[in-house]
């Protein structure tokens, strides 16, 4: 009888402990919430304590579920809610720290959601509330493997997805069931735009490339003391209307997130006890509470400030930004630049509509040739500029983000990048305080052919240059599909003209150097030592040189600029950069979309 009695309150005590837990790990996710998202060092102390408790939670339940079943009437629903959560935490380290082996931690308690189907028994709850959350989970979910290029995996759990939304619909006539077919709609039109072009196997089944930066793929450079910079803070801005996007992701800040991370792996020096998966007694299988943190967390007991990170990529530290107002774009800017260690540049990528002047005699470049809408709705119109064409007499956009602004950032390393149809109001940023700048602008118009090609919903042509240079040379093309070995084939021309690019860009700067000509600003050289950099510039060249080739783009506003400029015979009209642009167009077997060579303005 004493034995009983001993057994129940043993059994009530863990009942006490894991609702301690799990109500303390609520109030801590909230907590995330009231966080300040730009700056490093506020937030990592708190997300340490909400890891250490999520950790201690997943254990708990793991060691003690069949009390928990019994005494607590634990539901499965409710372990997918844990392991959801832990999901989203991982997720939002990513987003903070950039880096993308967090992405892998995420997908593994997602998949695990999935695979044990936690949240099967969700709709017979006949808790509203709670398919909300498994429909959440599925977006969040799909997300990820956006961001890791699971695409088959992608298009499998929207079919789920779907299901899932017309069974909430149906049961419940829910008052958001409008939101949630246009979530839908969302994903699917992103997922349409993504693939721009087609890789295939012999079997004609698309292969999924990855687009981000890895040994193989970064750009050779042979280094001189003069390339002392390097990219570690990041902001990445999409205001461009009517582009497709899902979860506050526009496809072009999706392809440049990707471009400046360097390729995800999974963990290549597992950590002691730190398996995929442990076995959570006689129901299920599930991932492994020593995984959180598995590289540690600043702010966590298991954090080593200078400990073992070999399974850490260094990504720079990035901040995504959707049609953001221009007071948050100024924070998060302002928090970028205060971050900056010594030897550090900042990028600020912009992808945007313009707002365009009516000021007929500018004399001010910073304020009256226009700049970039921000949040503004794409026919808004405030004063004398408008967005996209459309004019009125009065004040200044507010909402607008122009040259001018980021004058008191040059005070550092600033690398821009502007994806716009008002891109080159840009290029008259002055060099006040002597520091490294370069502007990277896009095109400001399209070929007549190619406006009919929705380009704007699909994303960039610029950006896409930037991306996936070969990518965006087929879609220019027409190409629509292409074999898999015929695509590697044609990549070495790829590669072949980046490392070619490389090789003039250092002897422009050694004859520069030796015989006293200014061929290449010592800007792009001092940038050039970073391999995110390094690799803008030459797709930069890339991009120009195949538009300045190509008989569709013969305007000059059809071409990109920058600033300061790329020398052109010694660089941008090079016969050996042309002989290779031709060569991989012949082996494309679009040799007719180009000219014999390079062309004047």
């Amino acid at each position: 009888m004493v034995k009983m009695a001993s057994t129940e309150e043993q059994d009530r005590k863990i009942v006490l402990e894991f609702c301690h837990l799990l109500e303390k790990s609520k109030q801590l996710f909230n907590g995330l919430r009231d966080l300040p998202q730009y700056g490093h060092r506020q937030w990592q102390a708190y997300f340490g304590r909400t890891f250490d408790v999520y950790t201690k939670l997943w254990k708990f339940q793991q060691q003690h579920r069949l009390v928990l079943d019994s005494k607590y009437g634990l539901k499965r629903w409710q372990i997918g809610e844990i392991a959801s959560k832990i999901g989203q935490l991982y997720y939002h380290y990513y987003l903070r720290t950039s880096e993308t082996n967090y992405l892998n931690e995420a997908y593994s308690f997602y998949a695990a959601i999935r695979g044990r189907a936690y949240y099967s028994r969700a709709i017979k709850e006949d808790r509203p509330d709670l398919m909300v959350k498994k429909l959440r989970y599925y977006a969040r979910f799909i997300v990820v493997c956006l961001l890791l290029k699971k695409m088959k995996l992608v298009r499998e759990l929207v079919i789920e997805l779907e299901r899932q939304i017309q069974e909430y619909t149906t049961t419940y006539e829910p008052e958001d069931q409008l939101e949630w077919s246009l979530v839908l709609d969302e994903i699917k039109g992103f997922i349409k735009a993504e693939a721009a072009v087609a890789v295939l196997h012999a079997d004609t089944n698309p292969i999924v490339l990855s687009h981000r930066l890895s040994p193989l793929t970064t750009p050779p450079c042979e280094r001189t003391p003069h390339m002392t910079l390097s990219l570690q803070e990041i902001l990445i801005v999409g205001s461009a209307c009517e582009q497709a996007k899902f979860s506050e992701l526009t496809m072009d800040m999706f392809r440049m997130l990707q471009t400046l991370e360097r390729e995800p792996t999974e963990s290549m020096h597992p950590l002691a006890g730190h398996p995929m998966v442990t076995h959570g007694g006689p129901h299920d299988a599930s991932p492994a509470a020593s995984r959180m943190p598995p590289y540690g967390v600043p702010g966590s007991k298991g954090y080593v400030e200078n400990g073992d990170r070999r399974g850490m990529r260094d990504n720079p530290h990035k901040y995504l930004l959707y049609k953001p107002s221009l007071s948050q774009l100024m924070v998060f800017l302002s928090s970028g630049f205060k971050e900056l260690p010594p030897g550090g540049a900042l990028l600020l990528y912009m992808s945007a509509d313009g707002c365009f002047s009516t000021t007929k005699h500018p004399q001010d470049y910073g304020y009256e040739l226009g700049g970039l809408a921000t949040s503004v709705k794409r026919d808004a119109v405030d004063g004398g500029l408008a967005v996209r064409g459309k004019s009125s007499a009065g004040y200044k956009e507010p909402h607008c983000l122009y040259p001018g602004d980021l004058y008191p950032y040059t005070r550092r390393p600033l690398f821009i990048i502007i994806d716009s149809d008002n891109s080159f109001v840009f290029q008259h940023i002055p060099r006040y305080f002597g520091q490294p700048l370069v502007i990277l602008m896009s095109p400001q118009d399209v070929p007549a052919n190619f406006q009919g090609m929705n380009l704007q919903h699909h994303g960039s042509l610029f950006t896409l240059f930037l991306h996936s240079p070969m990518t965006a040379l087929c879609y220019i093309c027409n190409v629509g599909d292409v074999p898999i070995h015929h695509w590697e084939r044609c990549q070495n021309y790829v590669d072949r003209f980046v490392t070619e690019a490389s090789r003039l860009v250092t002897r422009c700067r050694m004859d520069e150097i030796e015989q006293g000509i200014g061929y290449i600003d010592s800007s792009y050289v001092q940038f050039f030592g970073d391999d995110f950099l390094r690799t803008l510039i030459l797709r930069f060249v890339f991009c120009d040189v195949t538009l300045r080739l190509h008989r569709g783009f013969r305007g000059r506003h059809q071409r990109p600029r920058c600033e300061p400029p790329l020398p052109s015979a010694e660089l941008l009209e090079h016969p050996s950069l042309a002989h290779i642009i031709l060569q991989l167009a012949s082996a494309l077997d679009v040799r007719g979309h180009f000219v014999e060579g390079p062309e004047g303005d």
